[in-house]
């Protein structure tokens, strides 16, 4: 049972901080700068050296807003301004990671947004630009590291609920999509955007899937792309049944949305309910709970955890790369590299919804 990944974590998921943080450079000043980026660094202590933004006065608001000494319209101003040793924080579209990645110095340390492009080629070429150039290249693939995951990740290495036989990730909520209006013109919606965090995270756990299947649909009355999705993942011959089930079209009122992550082991269980999505972006209730055989008359207990997804994850995903450089964990669990590979898994589900179901056999 040991061999089994869930139970040999990476020790950058135990949420550890840097013990010499580096300044960062953040190039973006959007919505997830504003409310997730500057106010984790101000959190953790991370020292943001500028903001860049092809609109200068969203940089200069943010800047004055968390005190950020420098802004500029301008990456390669930035770049020409930034200290040696800085961490570039690249918190833009993925069809603008290639024209920023190549005005970076090589063998400079960068953290992407995700994901790594709005199809398999982007994110090809955005892995070559950071193989040529030599960077430290990783992907904020942030869930990985909300406090809540990193509780239940160290529950389940520790095996208080056995060998996992079922992961499940249910979102039932209406997402605010307007809020984030570039998106509503992409071919691709919901799994590219959304579901690739759960994708990811389950990569986390479980190691690469073997096999993807998947539907993904649009709502008949809204013309951006698809919303709704139901992702299977096969893991060989193990006996672990992985599902992501998300309806961002949920228009119906709080009573029955839905937002969690299930993890059921051998011993027992584990649900996390995600309140960032109940109520985007000010968020309902984070919940963390356990259950186990040895006490099972008492039912579903209470697990104690502190802070949320925004912004306490996105210390932990700038605090990994900067672990890394300093030399205190042996690799990168989130480099372009291994991020790759859950885009890998996005365009599977992606082809696999394209070619549809197996048509039943009716004229047997």
């Amino acid at each position: 049972m040991s061999e089994l990944p869930e139970f040999d974590p990476h020790p950058g998921y135990t949420l550890k901080l840097p013990e010499h943080p580096r300044p960062i450079v953040i190039v973006g000043a959007g919505g997830i700068v504003r409310d997730a980026h500057l106010p984790a660094y101000a959190k953790a202590g991370f020292e943001v050296a500028s903001i860049t933004d092809l609109r200068l006065d969203r940089a200069q608001t943010l800047a004055q807003q968390y005190g950020v000494p420098q802004v500029y319209d301008d990456v390669a101003a930035a770049v020409a301004a930034a200290p040696d040793n800085a961490v570039y924080d690249v918190a833009l579209p993925p069809e603008a990671h290639v024209d920023v990645l190549e005005q970076l110095p090589d063998g400079a340390a960068v953290l992407l947004q995700k994901p790594l492009g709005n199809h398999l080629p982007e994110g090809v070429r955005t892995r070559e630009v950071c193989r040529r150039k030599g960077l430290t290249a990783a992907v904020n693939t942030q869930l990985r590291f909300a406090p809540y995951v990193a509780v239940a990740r160290k529950l389940i290495a520790d095996g208080i609920i056995g060998e996992l036989y079922d992961v499940e990730v249910r979102v039932s909520v209406r997402t605010p999509w307007e809020m984030f209006p570039y998106v509503l013109d992409l071919d691709r919606l919901e799994i590219n955007m959304h579901s690739v965090h759960y994708l990811d995270l389950i990569r986390s756990f479980l190691g690469d899937p073997t096999g993807v299947s998947a539907v993904t649909v649009r709502h008949p009355e809204k013309s951006h792309a698809n919303s709704r999705s139901d992702i299977a993942l096969t893991y060989g011959d193990r006996a672990v049944r992985v599902v992501v089930s998300t309806n961002h079209d949920h228009h119906f009122g709080e009573r029955y949305e839905e937002s969690y992550v299930k993890w059921e082991g051998t011993k027992g269980a584990i649900r996390l309910q995600l309140g960032l999505l109940l109520d985007y972006p000010r968020g309902g209730e984070d919940r963390l709970e356990l259950v186990t055989d040895d006490r099972l008359a008492e039912g579903w207990r209470p697990v104690s955890f502190g802070g949320s997804w925004f912004p306490d994850a996105f210390i932990g995903s700038m605090g990994v790369v900067q672990r890394y450089l300093e030399g205190s964990i042996p690799s990168l669990p989130t480099s372009v590299e291994d991020v790759f590979r859950t885009m890998a898994v996005v365009e599977a589900a992606y082809a696999s919804a394209a070619r549809g179901g197996e048509p039943p056999p009716y004229d047997a």
